[in-house]
Parts: C-alpha cells; sequence; structure tokens
C-alpha cells in the first residue's frame, strides 16, 4: 500500500512539474517568461501569507486553549470521553487542523495575487472624488486591498475564537451547568481579547464601507445618492465608532472580568445596525426623498453622468445636431463623391460560403463565418477590402487521412488570405478579389503566407528538421491533383523555419509534453528530432491572454498584411468596476447588446483600449504597444511587468495603417452613450430622450438562415489572471456597428466605425418608434502619420443628434420599407423562384446629401449543394424614396431622380478577373459553377473555367426572362398610375409569361 501512495505521489507531481515546466518554456520562448515568473512568486508568496496568517492564529488558538487549561476541573462523563478519545490524537490534531485551514486559505489568497501588486505598484489617476475628495486611485488600487485584508483577518478571528471555544469547552475552562456558565480566567481574557479582535476589524469594515457606497448599485445610477450621503455614510461612521467602543468594553472585560458591561455594548451596536444603518436611511429615502426624488438626486446624478463619461472614453464626444433632408434632390451627392466611391457592398457575414467555394481550394482549409474589414493602398487609392486567412482545419480531413500522424506531422498550416474589394462586384455578382488563388497573388505584394498561428490553428503540432531532411508538411495543393495525399505529386511540401515554439528535441522535453498532451506519439515517433519544435496555444487571442494577464481582449483578432508578414492584431483593454460614480454595467452584455443577468461577474465601470497588440502568423511572436499611456491601469501594470510593453514609436507605419478603433469598446460606448448623451441631470432623470441601438434589421428577412427568437447565452470565460466570470444575457441581436470609409458632417473622409440610435422603448407593439434619434461615429484610422505616429482624430467620437420634431425613418422603418414594396416583393418573389433563396445584407446608414442614405446588398443563393451568395442587386433609400437596381450606382441614379451627382465603386462592374488572379482559383474551386448557375439572377451566364456551353446558354434565357419580367413590372407600374386598365392587363400577361420562361431556363441549368 504505501508503495503505491508513493508511486501515485510521483505521477502527481510528475504531471504538476510537467505543466510548470512546460509552461516556463512557453512563457520563455515568446520572451515573456517575466510574466510568469513574477505571477509565480507572487502567488507562492501570496499562499504563504495566507497559509501563516490562517495557520499561525489558530494554533495559537488553540494551544493557548490547552496551556491555560484548568488540570484539575472535574468534567462530566460525556467530555471525559472526548478527552479519552482525541487526547492521543491532540499533537495531530492540534497541528493538522491549522495546516488544513492554512491550506485552503493559502488557495484563496494567491488567486489575489494581481490585486496586491496593483496596490504596491499603484498609480495615482490624478483625479478626485466629488464626496470625500480623495483620488480615484484610492478607489481602485487601495479600497480592495485594504477591504480584502479586513474580511481576510476577520475569517482569521472567527475561526481561531471558534476553535478556542472548542478547546476550551473539551477541557473544562468552560462549564455550563443550568443557566448558569463557568469560565475560567484564562479563557475568559482569551475570548473576550479574540471578540475585541473581531469587533475592531468590524469598526475598520464598517468605517471602509462608507466610501464603497461610491461604487454600489443602486436602482437609479451607480454611486451614492441622497440617502447614502446623509443617512448611510454618516451611519456607518457611528456604527464604526460605536464598534471601536465594544471592541474596548471587551478588552475591559478581559482586565476585570465583568462579561455585562461588554454583552450590554454589543446589543447595543446590534440595535444602532437596525435604527442607523436600516430604519433611519429607510425613513429618509421613504417619506423625505420618494416625494421629490427628481430634486433630491439632481446633484448625484450629475455626479454620476460626469463619472461614467469619463471613465467610458466618451467625454470629449462631439455632439452636434443634424437636421436631416428627407427628399431626394438630382445631384445631391455632389459633395459626399468620396464617401458614395467607397459604400461597401460586400457583406462579411454572408460571403464566407463565397470565399471558400471559390478560394478555399481543398476541404482541410477554411475561412471564418464572419470576414474581417481593413483597408490597403492600391495603386495609391485606399480601398476598403473584405479579408479572410485561410486557416488550416483537421476536422475537414477525410477518414483515410485523418490519422494522428498527418494532424501532428503534416497539416500544421493554413496557407495565405483571399481578400476582395468591399465596393465593388462582378458581373456575375462575385467578389472583385484583388488577392486570391493559392499561393495567393494580387494587389497585396510578396509576403510570408504559411499561417501557424490562427483562429482554427490544431491544438498542437511538431515541425521542424534538420537542413536536408525531407518536407513531410503539407504547404499547399498544387497542380491539378485532387488527392488528400500530403506527398502525392499535386502538393508543395515544406519545412518549418523559424523559432515559433519550444523545442522538443532532447528525451526529457519530449517526456514532459507528452505528460501535457497525453500523447505517447511525441515521446515514441520517430519524426521528432534534435530540431523539432512543438506549436501549441496558437490562437492569437489566447496568446495575448497569456502574455498579458491584466488585460481584457477584444473577441475579434484581425489579419493585415504588414511589412510582408500576416500579423493579427488584437485590442487589449484595462477594466475596472472601482471607479467612483461612474455607471457600472456587465462587459458581455454591453458587447452582445443583451441584458444583463443579476448574477453577472463581470460588471466594469471604468474602461480603456490601453494595449494594442499583433501576433505573428508564421513565428507566434507577441507584440504589445503600450498604447494608452495616459491609463493609470496600465501605468501600474507597466511597474509590474516592465519588461512586457513596447512603445507606439516603435510601432511601423505600415502597422499604423491597419490599426483600428475596437469593435467592442465601441460597443460599451454606445451603450454608454444610448443614455449618457444626456448630460443634464433633470433630463436624464426623466428619460425623455434614452435611446437606444436598433434591432438587427435582416433578421426575419433572412430568418431561413437564422433563429428569430432571443435566447439565453451563458457565457463562462477565464481571464489571465485566473480569475472566472459567468455571465448570462439575453441575446437580443441588437444591429452591429460598421467600418465604413466615409465623411461625417464636420469631418474629413476617414476609415470609420458607426452605429444608429432609436427611441428607448420597452416593447415591440405597433406602437414602438423606429425613428432615428442619432448617429454615432468614431475616427477608426490611425495610421498616416508616419512611423511612430499615431493619426491626430483617430478615436474622435462624433454624435449627430436629429431634432426631436423629425421623424426620420430608422434601419427597421427602412427595412420594412424595402420589405413592403409591391415592386420590390416581386422582384425579390421572382428571384426566389426555383431552387433560389434571397439574403438580404447588412442595412448601411451614411450621412450623405444632407440627410441619410441606407444601402443593403442582396444576395441570391441556390438551395442545391456547393452553391455560394452573388451578389445581385442593391436596395437603396432616402427619406422615404426607395430604388432597386442591379448595381448601386444604377440604384443612386434612379433614387436622385436620375443623377445622383457622383458614382458608385461598382459603377463599371467588373468581369472578377482585374487584379484578382481568381481565374486559377476558380478552376480549381471545384464548385464555382453551381452558384451562379443556381441563382437565377442577373449576371448569372458568367461562367467559370470548365463550365459548359449549354449553361452559357440557358443561362443568357434565363436572363433575358428577367430583365422581361422587370421590363412588364414597370409598365404595369406605369399603366395603374394612368389608369389604363387594359394596359395593366397586357402587362400582367406578359409578367406571368416572363416568370414561366424564367422558370423553365432555371430547370435547364
Amino acid at each position: 500500500m504505501v508503495t503505491i501512495i508513493v508511486l501515485a505521489a510521483l505521477v502527481i507531481a510528475f504531471f504538476i512539474f510537467a505543466s510548470l515546466y512546460t509552461d516556463y518554456a512557453w512563457f520563455a520562448q515568446l520572451g515573456f517568461q517575466q510574466v510568469l515568473t513574477t505571477r509565480w512568486i507572487a502567488g507562492t508568496l501570496m499562499f504563504v501569507a495566507g497559509f501563516l496568517g490562517m495557520a499561525v492564529p489558530v494554533y495559537l488558538s488553540i494551544a493557548l486553549a490547552f496551556r491555560f487549561r484548568p488540570v484539575y476541573a472535574k468534567l462530566n462523563s460525556q467530555l471525559d470521553r472526548y478527552q479519552q478519545v482525541i487526547e492521543p490524537l491532540r499533537r495531530a490534531v492540534m497541528i493538522g487542523i491549522p495546516v488544513v485551514l492554512g491550506v485552503f486559505a493559502g488557495l484563496s489568497t494567491s488567486g489575489r495575487w494581481s490585486m496586491v501588486l496593483e496596490y504596491f505598484n499603484r498609480t495615482p489617476f490624478g483625479k478626485k472624488d466629488p464626496q470625500f475628495g480623495l483620488d480615484i486611485g484610492f478607489y481602485v488600487f487601495e479600497l480592495p486591498f485594504w477591504r480584502s485584508i479586513v474580511a481576510y483577518s476577520s475569517a482569521v478571528v472567527l475561526i481561531a475564537g471558534l476553535a478556542a471555544l472548542a478547546a476550551l469547552y473539551l477541557y473544562g475552562a468552560m462549564r455550563f451547568g443550568g443557566r448558569e456558565v463557568r469560565i475560567s480566567r484564562a479563557a475568559r481574557v482569551q475570548l473576550a481579547v479574540t471578540a475585541a479582535v473581531y469587533i475592531a476589524l468590524q469598526a475598520v469594515s464598517l468605517w471602509l464601507d462608507q466610501y464603497a457606497t461610491l461604487a454600489k448599485n443602486n436602482s437609479l445610477i451607480t454611486g451614492a445618492q441622497y440617502t447614502d450621503v446623509n443617512a448611510v455614510i454618516p451611519g456607518r461612521e457611528i456604527m464604526a465608532g460605536i464598534a471601536a467602543i465594544v471592541a474596548v468594553l471587551f478588552i475591559v472585560t478581559a482586565v476585570i472580568g465583568r462579561w455585562r458591561i461588554s454583552i450590554v455594548g454589543t446589543g447595543l451596536l446590534l440595535v444602532a445596525a437596525i435604527v442607523v444603518g436600516g430604519i433611519y436611511p429607510w425613513i429618509v429615502q421613504r417619506l423625505q426623498v420618494k416625494p421629490s426624488e427628481g430634486s433630491y438626486e439632481s446633484s448625484y446624478i450629475q455626479r454620476n453622468i460626469d463619472a461614467t463619461r469619463d471613465a467610458y472614453g466618451v467625454a470629449t464626444t462631439q455632439e452636434q445636431n443634424y437636421d436631416a433632408k428627407t427628399s431626394a434632390s438630382s445631384g445631391a451627392l455632389a459633395s459626399d463623391a468620396q464617401t458614395t466611391a467607397n459604400i461597401r457592398l460586400i457583406d462579411p457575414k454572408i460571403v464566407s460560403d463565397t470565399f471558400s467555394q471559390l478560394q478555399q481550394y481543398r476541404q482541410y482549409y477554411k475561412f471564418p463565418d464572419t470576414l474581417d474589414v481593413d483597408r490597403y493602398d492600391i495603386k495609391g487609392q485606399t480601398e476598403d477590402t473584405v479579408i479572410a486567412v485561410r486557416d488550416i482545419n483537421l476536422d475537414g480531413l477525410s477518414a483515410k487521412t485523418n490519422t494522428q500522424y498527418n494532424r501532428t506531422f503534416v497539416y500544421t498550416h493554413g496557407y495565405g488570405v483571399a481578400a476582395a474589394y468591399g465596393n465593388q462586384r462582378a458581373s456575375d455578382g462575385k467578389p472583385v478579389f484583388l488577392e486570391s488563388g493559392i499561393p495567393s497573388s494580387g494587389a497585396l505584394g510578396d509576403f510570408q503566407q504559411r499561417v501557424y498561428f490562427g483562429e482554427n490553428s490544431p491544438q498542437y503540432s511538431i515541425v521542424g528538421a534538420p537542413k536536408g531532411s525531407k518536407n513531410i508538411e503539407l504547404d499547399y495543393p498544387s497542380g491539378s491533383e485532387e488527392s488528400d495525399d500530403a506527398n502525392s505529386g499535386g502538393n508543395a511540401t515544406t519545412t518549418y523555419a523559424a523559432n515559433g515554439g519550444p523545442s522538443i528535441g532532447n528525451f526529457f522535453n519530449r517526456l514532459v509534453y507528452a505528460a501535457k498532451f497525453q500523447s505517447e506519439q511525441i515521446l515514441l515517433s520517430q519524426r521528432v528530432n534534435a530540431d523539432s519544435q512543438i506549436l501549441y496555444d496558437r490562437n492569437p487571442v489566447q496568446r495575448v491572454q497569456k502574455v498579458a494577464p491584466y488585460l481584457q481582449t477584444d473577441q475579434d483578432a484581425y489579419p493585415a498584411i504588414v511589412d510582408h508578414r500576416i500579423v493579427w492584431i488584437v485590442d487589449g483593454y484595462t477594466t475596472t468596476n472601482a471607479y467612483p460614480y461612474s455607471q457600472s454595467a456587465s462587459l458581455q452584455a454591453s458587447i452582445s447588446g443583451a441584458e444583463s443577468s443579476a448574477y453577472s461577474t463581470d460588471q466594469v465601470n471604468y474602461i480603456r483600449n490601453s494595449v494594442k497588440a499583433t501576433v505573428d502568423a508564421y513565428t507566434g511572436k507577441v507584440t504589445l504597444y503600450a498604447w494608452d499611456t495616459s491609463d493609470p491601469l496600465l501605468k501600474t501594470w507597466q511597474k509590474i511587468f516592465p519588461t512586457s510593453l513596447e512603445p507606439v514609436s516603435s510601432m511601423s507605419a505600415e502597422l499604423l495603417d491597419h490599426v483600428r478603433y475596437p469593435t467592442d469598446l465601441f460597443k460599451v460606448q454606445r451603450s454608454i452613450l444610448a443614455t449618457y448623451h444626456v448630460t443634464d441631470a433633470n433630463s436624464f432623470y426623466s428619460g425623455d430622450d434614452a435611446w437606444q441601438t436598433p434591432q438587427e434589421p435582416t433578421k426575419e428577412a433572412n430568418s431561413d438562415s437564422s433563429s428569430s427568437d432571443s435566447s439565453a447565452i451563458t457565457n463562462t470565460t477565464t481571464n489571465g489572471l485566473g480569475v472566472q466570470s459567468t455571465t448570462t444575457t439575453n441575446a437580443d441581436d441588437l444591429q452591429d456597428p460598421y467600418y465604413l470609409t466615409m465623411k461625417v458632417p464636420g469631418s474629413e473622409t476617414k476609415y470609420s466605425l458607426y452605429t444608429t440610435y432609436i427611441p428607448q422603448q420597452s416593447g415591440r407593439g405597433a406602437d414602438s418608434r423606429n425613428v432615428l434619434t442619432g448617429y454615432l461615429a468614431v475616427d477608426s484610422d490611425a495610421g498616416g502619420a508616419g512611423k511612430g505616429k499615431k493619426a491626430s482624430g483617430y478615436g474622435k467620437l462624433t454624435l449627430l443628434t436629429m431634432p426631436k420634431t423629425d421623424n426620420i425613418p430608422g434601419p427597421l422603418q427602412v427595412q420594412n420599407l424595402f420589405n413592403s414594396d409591391t415592386n420590390v416583393s416581386q422582384e425579390l418573389n421572382i428571384l426566389k423562384r426555383g431552387n433560389s433563396t434571397v439574403k438580404q445584407g447588412n442595412l448601411l446608414t451614411l450621412p450623405v446629401g444632407g440627410g441619410f442614405l441606407y444601402v443593403q446588398p442582396v444576395y441570391v443563393q441556390s438551395t442545391s449543394s456547393g452553391s455560394y451568395p452573388l451578389l445581385q442587386k442593391v436596395l437603396v433609400a432616402f427619406g422615404d424614396k426607395i430604388a432597386f437596381e442591379d448595381t448601386l450606382d444604377q440604384a443612386l441614379d434612379t433614387l436622385f431622380g436620375g443623377n445622383s451627382g457622383a458614382n458608385a465603386g461598382d459603377q463599371g462592374v467588373s468581369d472578377g478577373s482585374s487584379d484578382s488572379g481568381s481565374g486559377s482559383g476558380s478552376s480549381d474551386s471545384g464548385s464555382s459553377d453551381s452558384g451562379s448557375s443556381d441563382s437565377g439572377s442577373t449576371g448569372s451566364g458568367s461562367t467559370d473555367s470548365g463550365s459548359s456551353g449549354s449553361g452559357s446558354t440557358d443561362n443568357a434565357a434565363l436572363q433575358k426572362a428577367l430583365d422581361e419580367a422587370k421590363q412588364a413590372l414597370s409598365d404595369r407600374q406605369e399603366a395603374y398610375a394612368n389608369n389604363d386598365l387594359v394596359a395593366a392587363a397586357e402587362a400582367d400577361q406578359r409578367l406571368q409569361d416572363a416568370i414561366e420562361a424564367a422558370t423553365k431556363a432555371e430547370g435547364g441549368n
């Protein structure tokens, strides 16, 4: 048995050692070992402090009770039996109980290392709270530290006191006889002193609690309100004073032996807690404040408004009135030509399937479900682009090739990117690729295309080999081979040549990593050699979280081609929930646009985008840049990890050109500004100008492909500090903010991120008002100023507010206008005939022409296997007027009286081959025909290489039928307008004939 226990202990110890050793190897390989060692040292010291802080007092309490026990006390028979049982184990119990309690206490305190380090490295905010006049840093760094110390000490004293009571009773120092309680002198002193210390700690706790009221969540605001300031805070001070007096009374009891005075004092403390801490504040709130709440709370609401706007970084938002026009006049877009030319038609949420069918090439590659939007300089012109990394997808391997060997050594990385112009479309509705093919080529130039560190990378891969060894890693498919075999003649192979992971070239490292991943192949495989490396923890966001455990990271890491490499850019945030008077909110709920559960544990009331991080897709190198150097939280962590952050001055100009304002931060800020755009306390209290973000307008229109019901979402996350947060939210499908290059009134044309607002409403009934009340945009372009310099306007928030008397249609109203229009619905029904579905893309809102222009791309997709969405139509609206045409340029001209005054990016519809090299990509996709031939939409006559001539003929017939149907619809509308029922009947007949012809032509495909 002893041998088994020893062996089990050794095995457990080895696995613990393997975990620690591999962690260090991972951090050391990245150059962040100081982060790990600091955490280890701090955590160990906190464990020791917690262990000793609990174990020593409990041991002393038990030892004192035993040392001063009455030796000749007469015990009853029951206690005598207890003593006989415990006495042989007394020494083990006296040591064992404190040790066990100490271990639990140490484990609890070791997780609080970050709070302690923040306290000892704290940085002042340079701003004072309006109630006590203390620096904000006191509430963020000092108050949590001291409250934790007091809470821990109270627990220790309470447990030590209970242990003393048990020991004193067991050894006869306390005896109960009827109503009489006999306590020895030594026991009286010990218990009285213990009680005095405990009550004194409660006095300190009550005193600190008054400061905590400044970050307390109330029903109206976060922060101390009238009742808190005038009843609760003075009450805490009074009770703290009474508690201090009671603590002194217990010391008196220890000296003179009179329990009555301390018991009476404790009773008075309890009565004071009820009267001063409960009844009096209730009376003040109910009888004084409630009848005139707006007046009493006005100054405290103003404190909340000012603090909230500052804590969320929206205090400098430039608000301007925008009296939007609703009439579309000829030439109205002339002054917004640059914005019009950059309107993005490619919806990154819809075209993932299109990218996959045209650019994926093999089933072991994968594009993300939602692509990313970026901008690139193409021939001297900045172009908004939709870009995606072609990542590896091991789940796509066939059963024959899905072996552990292939998963570990062969299929190790993705390859290249695909990028399309955001504002262009090919004649058949495909994206116009500016970078495509495999290896990819196009306008983005030469760059390292291998993606060893991506969002879909395997759990681990083993790479590397001595020079001259045979390449075994699949690099990319080449030629016309369709085999999955990496060693076939149709595939290029490679060997990883960077330093991207810890070495497993020696037996010991192979052993510990075999233990970590519980894989004997790491230890036994002959493919592991002296130059082998193991790549793991490869997700960009995960890597940043590990090396910067103090950050909350943005949910979306986006790729960019920077300095001839693919890099992932990740935004990091510093947050706290201790900023006095700032409104507290669930971080996840603010980002997802949902209602937060009362039990959410991710509350914040201060946030800064303090760090920009990059992860090299080939080497895995993580670089952290100190972006917001004015943030006191970041300054504090720079003191803790002085070598982990690089200055902005070291960022290349090309990297800065791709840095953008983060989406998650913007979502949090838009949630705050929905109510905190109001800066007058009285108006804020009345809520007469509260807003909200509209729901996603295409949710019902695209209900075939997405759920239309709200659902509960439970998010459980563990940040780099090891703190687990569980948040339950009710998904509400709010409209996403969108990146667009556009001109916001009062500013120059910039790459921007925007969102819209409608009036806040409690329901979705017929009385809901979905008019536009606000339009928030932020300058998202950090580049253009050169190496190491942020653009001067980056981060500038602009809020356009509509006059309250205006009824500018909001996104939901415009979507309803589109869906209810007779002509639009008829044409959409034509597109849906046969085996096709229609997907309405993102509804964009642009402040142009003196009003708001709405643009929505319309995609058509066959329901057959291997099909993909094709952009076939564009819907536009201005005021209550709409247009529905094949191209955006045509739609704008139709909308604005035949001449919009500006050209859209799809003015000359491309054939899809310019600047893209997509011809070679299409030939290998294996499914490009099906998307166009089944769509039944304009432009589908264009075919890919390998399509048959009959397909072209049938598509031409389909196009002719659609044109005839469109003309018949137009003639029918004109006939009804002229009250010519005969002409209307003839147009109806031609429309029916055209529909039948279209159906027949589509069936032939």
